[in-house]
């Protein structure tokens, strides 16, 4: 048994396989337990790494496939060897699960960057990089682009909007980001270069030009759900550029209202296309309360007392309110919808986050111009936000009770 026997061929092969029979009638096949650390990433999807190379084996000629007791998978061996052959092979700390679907792995993976911090704050060259890939995704823009459009275009905002003195050197963040995962590259003959040092980056994608882009599940999934859009954009924008001014930077990638990007026409438009189903609110959910742990009581410094205010919560809980206003008295809504076909309504916080409210959907409404008024600046207004304060948690709460996949029933407003 030589693993320095395996070539590109024989692992492809594996992939194959896998592919063909499923994840884990591959691993019962070959005995092998989920990968608990190393995922070799490849086309946009993850495998089990040590598998791979147990599987791989059975492809040379005359050998059988490994058994998990006959080597090891870890950074020297399987792993190290799948680096050797040109393969990505990502480190996955154990505490994260890597079992779950491969887009809330990967999106997980973008709200847990690792940046340089050598100067007391984050370094903005992945998060400029993503912006960038997210922007295009948005728009249904090619996933995969030659490395000289992605140079040119990622070295002209690092150069404009790099405020943390960032160079204009695009192969860092890209680099870094195919180390994390969340990057493909293709077409190179040299194995991918870490984003530390200097002058060995920049030869390796100056002699290769990769072809390359965000991996598949993460462009699908920041592309079709618009609630994993809004909790990435959220992500990015309170992490890294909490002191900055990043409306410039958002504006030139397409972000700056990625609301509305991209939208149909009213005549291309689906009816209730604002819907969202029982799973895309949990799944956001979750994504507001990983940001929610972070940012939870903090303040904007550029304005001193604005609370961070969560876009996929808005999103999330319009979705929530089946095109209706949740206050259960609400004596009539505006018939007319929004440019986006969205009814009138609009979200608000049933506890102010001045008086220590959460920015999350258990905490939030949405309610018709008129009821928002009374709720703001009415006599009864108290009375109301008792009643909100309710109908928030319970409307929340039989949300994530929901288990099937579809949208919540659209109930037609009251009559005026």
């Amino acid at each position: 048994m030589a693993l320095t026997d395996i070539t590109h061929r024989e692992v492809v092969k594996a992939i194959e396989e896998c592919d063909r029979l499923g994840r884990d009638a591959f691993l019962k096949l070959h005995g092998f337990q989920p990968a608990r650390r190393y995922l070799l990433s490849y086309d946009g999807e993850h495998y089990d790494s040590k598998a791979i190379v147990g599987a791989a084996h059975g492809y040379l000629p005359d050998r059988r496939p490994l058994a998990a007791s006959d080597f090891s998978g870890g950074a020297t061996h399987a792993a190290g060897l799948l680096r050797r052959l040109g393969f990505d092979v990502v480190d996955v700390p154990a505490k994260r699960s890597v079992t779950g679907p491969a887009a809330d792995d990967l999106v997980d993976r973008v709200t847990h960057l690792t940046v340089n911090r050598s100067s007391g704050q984050p370094a903005l060259y992945q998060p400029i990089a993503l912006l960038w890939a997210m922007g295009r995704a948005v728009r249904g823009e090619p996933r995969l682009l030659p490395w000289s459009d992605t140079e040119k275009a990622v070295k002209a905002l690092l150069e404009r909007h790099g405020m943390r003195s960032e160079r204009p050197r695009p192969d860092y963040p890209v680099a870094a980001l195919h180390r994390a995962g969340l990057w493909t590259l293709r077409d190179y003959t040299e194995p991918v270069p870490t984003a530390h040092g200097d002058a060995q980056v920049r030869r390796w994608f100056a002699a290769n030009q990769p072809v390359g882009g965000l991996v598949e599940p993460l462009y699908e999934r920041l592309r079709d759900s618009e609630v994993t859009r809004l909790a990435v954009l959220d992500e990015l924008v309170d992490t890294y550029f909490d002191d900055l001014d990043c409306a410039p930077l958002l504006a030139e990638v397409g972000l700056a209202d990625v609301e509305t990007t991209g939208l149909p026409t009213p005549a291309e438009r689906e009816p209730e296309q604002w819907l969202i189903t029982a799973a895309e609110y949990e799944r956001g959910c979750r994504l507001i309360e990983r940001h929610e742990a972070k940012s939870h009581g903090t303040r904007i410094p550029r304005t001193r007392q604005t609370p961070p205010r969560s876009r996929a919560a808005r999103r999330v809980v319009l979705g929530r309110s089946k095109g209706h206003c949740e206050n259960p008295h609400c004596t009539g809504q505006p018939a007319d919808v929004t440019d986006r076909g969205h009814p009138l309504l609009e979200v608000d916080h049933v506890v102010e986050l001045t008086d220590g409210g959460r920015d999350h959907p258990s905490q939030m409404v949405a309610l018709c111009p008129n009821c928002h008024a009374v709720k703001t600046r009415g006599s009864t207004r108290e009375e109301l936000r008792q009643i909100l304060r309710r109908v928030a948690a319970e409307r929340h709460a039989a949300m994530r009770n929901t288990r099937n996949d579809s949208p919540p029933p659209v109930t037609p407003p009251p009559a005026l």
